[in-house]
């Protein structure tokens, strides 16, 4: 009986080789599943699919990794934290993704965080900048080394902001006064603490500092205040507002310069979807359209164009590029393994369409965030002109000079 049963199990054990050696082989040989939650509606949100679809198909065009497809699974988020965590699970649990790209907003990155420790997949963001996602790691890396920073953190942001306005607004135009003008939210309050510290190192003095609620219709009684301020210029910081801000300075004729952050204006229908009230306004940028900030820059938007009609927000080339460094690092790593992963992705140096990509080590204080500076990420300052957007800064990417609406009052000289 005993051999019986032996050999039974024998058998049984052969058979099931037999048939699950193939799956097993095939699962080896499967495609590479990159999950990407964006919100689709969304001006700033909608280029983050698309771009990463772009960058696999034309790496499968080129065979892949090793032989493997990449496919990129998209999940419409909604703007909801909520529903990006549920995404997310879905993503990991059911659809089996290797990695996920998420989200250009920081309340969602932040929700999605402990998700990426909790089930151990690599997660990166292509446009959340809130310090407290690199701080997050910094306090405890062995839990949430999964995610990585991908795009520019707001303390980063509100450098380069000042930088920009240092050479453009006080040493170009001689202003010498400002009001920060930015909306109520997680990734703006590093970004207003980096204002209030850089923007009278570089010669302007903040009178005021308003913080509004992302769901304001009504910019009438915040423009009111500003204007009784009499500063020289709005510094902005606005992303989830929509293009309210933007129109209503335009329709109400503030005669006050808006230059900073405005990620809406980063996408190239924002003329449209303001019906040209973008005129004048001033926004930073990784890359823009017609600016080669590396040879990669100009390639990705011709073809992100010819794809999809338009060009692409400022998440968009991050996006594509992420998908780019996911790739590497898997390559490199020889594995699908998240630790692998995260390991290959450390030692990331990577000429993308931004510049020059590489992450904070271990130990930084913004670990996981982007480097930057000469030779890695500077950014660029943009204006919308006579429907364009055309490169300001640094001057030897510059592509115009800037003008104004004729409702704009410059200061004297």
């Amino acid at each position: 009986m005993r051999k019986n049963l032996l050999g039974l199990w024998s058998a049984t054990a052969l058979a099931a080789a037999t048939l699950f050696s193939p799956l097993a082989a095939q699962a080896a040989d499967g495609p590479i599943k990159i999950g990407v939650i964006a919100e689709a509606q969304a001006v700033a949100g909608s280029s983050i699919g698309p771009a990463a679809q772009l960058a696999a198909d034309e790496i499968n065009a080129k065979g892949g990794i090793n032989g493997r497809k990449i496919e990129v699974v998209v999940y419409d988020n909604h703007s909801s934290a909520a529903e990006s965590v549920r995404a997310f699970q879905r993503a990991v649990n059911e659809d089996k993704v290797n990695a996920v790209i998420a989200s250009y907003i920081s309340e969602v990155v932040l929700a999605l965080e402990p998700w990426a420790a909790r089930l151990k997949t690599v997660m990166i963001t292509p446009g959340a900048a809130s310090d407290a996602i690199t701080g997050n790691i910094a306090k405890d890396y062995n839990t949430n080394k999964y995610t990585f920073h991908g795009y520019l953190t707001s303390s980063s942001l509100a450098g380069l902001v000042c930088d920009a306005a240092k050479d453009l607004l006080v040493d170009g135009k001689k202003m010498k006064t400002a009001v920060i003008m930015s909306e109520d939210a997680a990734w703006t309050s590093p970004l207003d603490a980096g204002y209030e510290a850089c923007l009278p190192k570089v010669g302007l003095k903040v009178l005021d500092h308003i913080r509004f609620s992302p769901d304001t219709t009504d910019f009438t009684p915040i423009f009111k205040k500003i204007e009784d301020a009499k500063p020289d210029v709005i510094i902005t910081g606005i992303s989830h507002v929509g293009t309210q801000p933007t129109v209503q300075w335009k329709s109400q004729q503030i005669p006050i310069p808006m230059f900073g952050i405005s990620s809406q204006a980063t996408n190239s229908t924002f003329w449209k979807d303001t019906n040209g009230a973008t005129e004048g306004v001033l926004f930073n940028a990784v890359s823009g359209p017609g600016v080669a900030v590396t040879p990669k820059t100009l390639p990705f938007v011709a073809a992100y164009q010819k794809k999809y009609g338009n060009v692409p927000a400022y998440s968009g080339y991050t996006a594509y590029d992420e998908v780019y460094m996911l790739a590497d690092a898997i390559k490199r790593a020889g594995s699908t393994d998240s630790d692998k992963i995260v390991d290959a992705m450390e030692t990331t140096d990577y000429e993308g369409t931004i510049g020059r990509v590489a992450f904070l080590p271990k130990g930084d204080p913004k670990v996981h965030g982007l480097r930057t500076g000469q030779g890695y990420i500077t950014g660029l300052m943009l204006q919308w002109q006579d429907g364009k957007q055309l490169n300001m800064w640094p001057k030897q990417l510059a592509a115009g000079q800037m003008k104004f609406p004729s409702f704009v009052k410059l200061p004297t000289p």
